[in-house]
């Protein structure tokens, strides 16, 4: 029996498993399913309309909703591009993985994601974004499409860019679209442009039109909504900033210092934040959601054209969510619940349709997810959780608590109903009740009545934290 024998066995035994749950249907015929993995960035997780959000239109990702499981509490531990994305490709903390504060190359000797899949016969292919270290081809991915990342502009990147309202443009300055052979390709601009979800996703179709007798692991990983907010063609005056809602927890300033109040993303918009700048931020990002939505479902009617819709399971989730004036902030470097919350569903062959459930997991569980769905084995160095038997039964449990953290700066424990923020560099402890405060506007950290809560959830806290360190 041949190596790629030997897996679709292993699968079917995985598959097995499942009886009596739809999975066997997954790889009834000894097919190992697809995957196809679409990241967005800084998006918050309530920004799909079937998910409750009353303005924005998302009819791909509401079908994606329709058709799957929904994550309600899914968490970026480390609200942050680069770091969130290593231990999405490493399936570890960012204590563990190389990259602890944002910065630092992924550490030798790990099995990236999309290695594990390769060896296991899978295709492997990556389009769009690329923010760590390395790139696609040396982290497992065996072909790139619609790449894009920093250089390749040359002095034409330095130039000075400016978006709406004449703003200077800070975010991906310099950056460029890169064909198979890693040539600039600087007919499609420089830096984020009108068009960036679409030649991303048509790098993705390029690949989905490919005949290959491999099953697939396809990794989208797309610019929207980061800024700069460039409203896509055709979406001009689509959202009025006089429709739209602003948080409930907007504030004028954020209390304190958090540990990045100086920072870039905090710049984007003037102190105090007015309820009228952040209408108009919401409008432009909402637009580029728009646009994004518009671009994935190109991407799935691809897929269908191909045959290949029926055996693939689709991954949508973002690297974290955002503050876009919720709790004064703009930026992703919080613990609230806009930035470490993302949209997370998860559709295919076998997977519970149109289920929601509040089970709490991480981003960088996906990656054995998906190991445990091809039946092949998890990596040693992988720390991460299987999201699997919460397939199986929406209310079942993996992480009691999950924990979050923002450099040095920042700690944080959630359960499911409790969340405790510490600022070490400031002294600084917040406490909320997410069942009845879900928009942590009430800090009960100074509360005689939550002093042994508080507490309890300190030391638990303390104790993961060094649990990080002890294995580092």
């Amino acid at each position: 029996m041949g190596y790629a024998q030997r897996v679709r066995r292993i699968g079917l035994v995985a598959a097995l498993l499942f009886a009596g749950t739809g999975f066997a249907k997954a790889i009834a015929a000894e097919q190992q399913p697809n995957f196809l993995v679409i990241v967005s960035d800084d998006q918050r997780p309530d920004t799909i309309a079937a998910l409750g959000n009353s303005v924005i239109e998302t009819p791909n990702l509401d079908q994606l909703v329709r058709e799957g499981m929904t994550f309600t509490r899914a968490s970026s531990a480390f609200p942050l591009c680069v770091p969130s994305r290593a231990e999405i490709l490493t399936g570890a903390t960012a204590f563990h993985n190389g990259v602890p504060y944002g910065g630092g190359r992924l550490k030798k000797g790990q099995v990236f994601w999309a290695d594990a899949l390769r060896n296991a016969g899978y295709q492997t292919w990556y389009c769009g974004k690329w923010m760590n270290d390395g790139a696609p081809k040396t982290r497992g991915y065996e072909e790139t499409s619609g790449l894009f990342s920093s250089g390749g502009a040359g002095p034409l990147g330095r130039e000075p860019r400016y978006g709406r309202h004449n703003r200077l443009i800070t975010g991906y300055r310099g950056w460029t679209f890169k064909s198979a052979d890693g040539t600039p390709e600087l007919e499609k601009g420089i830096g984020v442009v009108g068009e960036t979800s679409k030649y991303i996703a048509d790098g993705a179709i390029e690949l989905l039109q490919r005949k290959t007798d491999k099953p697939f692991f396809m990794h989208v990983n797309f610019t929207a909504p980061h800024d700069p907010l460039i409203i896509p063609p055709g979406y001009a005056g689509k959202y009025k900033p006089s429709e739209m809602q602003v948080p409930a927890n907007l504030l004028p300033k954020h209390p304190f210092d958090h540990g990045n109040i100086d920072g870039r993303d905090e710049q984007l918009l003037p102190w105090p934040r007015t309820e009228a700048d952040v209408r108009e931020e919401i409008a432009a990002y909402y637009a580029v959601i728009d646009d994004m939505d518009a671009q994935i479902g190109r991407i799935l009617a691809a897929m269908k054209a191909s045959g290949r819709y029926d055996n693939t399971v689709i991954l949508f989730t973002s690297d974290h969510g955002l503050a876009l004036g919720s709790h004064g902030l703009m930026g992703k470097q919080n613990m609230y619940e806009h930035t470490i919350g993302v949209p997370f569903i998860i559709a295919g062959p076998g997977i519970p349709k149109n289920q929601r459930t509040a089970a709490q997991i991480y981003l960088r569980d996906m990656y054995p997810t998906t190991c445990e769905l091809a039946g092949i084995p998890i990596p040693e160095t992988v720390e991460s959780k299987s999201i699997v038997p919460i397939l199986r039964s929406p209310d079942a449990e993996i992480y009691p608590a999950v924990f979050g953290y923002y450099k040095d700066t920042q700690r944080m424990i959630r359960t499911s109903r409790w969340k405790l923020i510490r600022y070490p560099k400031v002294g600084r402890t917040q406490l909320f009740d997410l069942e009845n405060d879900p928009d942590e506007l009430v800090d009960l950290s100074g509360s005689s009545k939550h002093q042994e809560l508080a507490s309890r959830l300190g030391d638990q806290m303390d104790q993961w934290f060094q649990q990080q360190n002890e294995k580092h």
